[in-house]
């Protein structure tokens, strides 16, 4: 089904879970390496923790940590505070690259794009591993499809948090009202034209 045929309020548990957190095909499978680590920003640890294990088992040479200062309300960027975690967990800082600029999702893409251009050179590129939350992974796969080079391909690599993962997100009130925002956002996003359609099994 098309993501923009779907109707939120229509949808069971399952099928907002295949939504958001794709099927088994879909996500990694632990033995495709890549040019990059592409981490998302956020104040997540686990972030961090996912883009050490994967640049640990030679999955990637660099780790690309994106993420600016959420429109003042942080003091130190959100790429900064998870570069400092990676190199605390021994990832030398030469293999580490920031982007600082991006407040969001899609600016951690359009603001990335400089910053591997100038890195590698965007035709260059053939791969890229691409690390979040397990419930952004879609949003992030689909914005990506929309703003980068159609040659580059995509890894979806969610972190490994305890919660909002998709055998209990439903079990949080916290996670079900976040899922619930993402779904709207994945669904309302592709019909709003803010990025592309694709086929989706749910």
């Amino acid at each position: 089904m098309l993501i923009s045929e779907i109707s939120i309020n229509t949808l069971n548990r399952e099928q907002i879970t295949n939504l958001l957190y794709g099927k088994n095909i879909e996500l990694d499978e632990g033995n495709i390496s890549g040019d990059c680590i592409f981490v998302f920003g956020g104040t997540y640890v686990e972030r961090t923790v996912k883009a050490v294990e994967l640049f640990n088992n030679g999955r990637a040479p660099y780790i690309l940590f994106t993420g600016g200062n959420k429109y003042g309300q942080h003091s130190v960027s959100e790429a900064v505070m998870l570069r400092n975690k990676a190199l605390e967990l021994g990832v030398p800082e030469d293999r580490t690259i920031i982007e600082t600029e991006s407040n969001n999702t899609l600016e951690n893409i359009i603001c990335s794009l400089l910053i591997l251009e100038r890195k590698f050179g965007l035709h260059k590129i053939k791969r890229l591993l691409l690390v979040s939350s397990s419930g952004h992974m879609r949003r992030c796969i689909l914005m990506c499809r929309t703003f980068m080079p159609p040659w580059i391909e995509l890894i979806w690599c969610s972190d490994n948090r305890s919660v909002g993962q998709r055998d209990n997100w439903w079990k949080d009130p916290e996670w079900e009202r976040r899922v619930m925002d993402e779904s709207f956002k994945v669904v309302n996003g592709v019909k709003e034209r803010y990025f592309i359609d694709a086929e989706v099994d749910i």
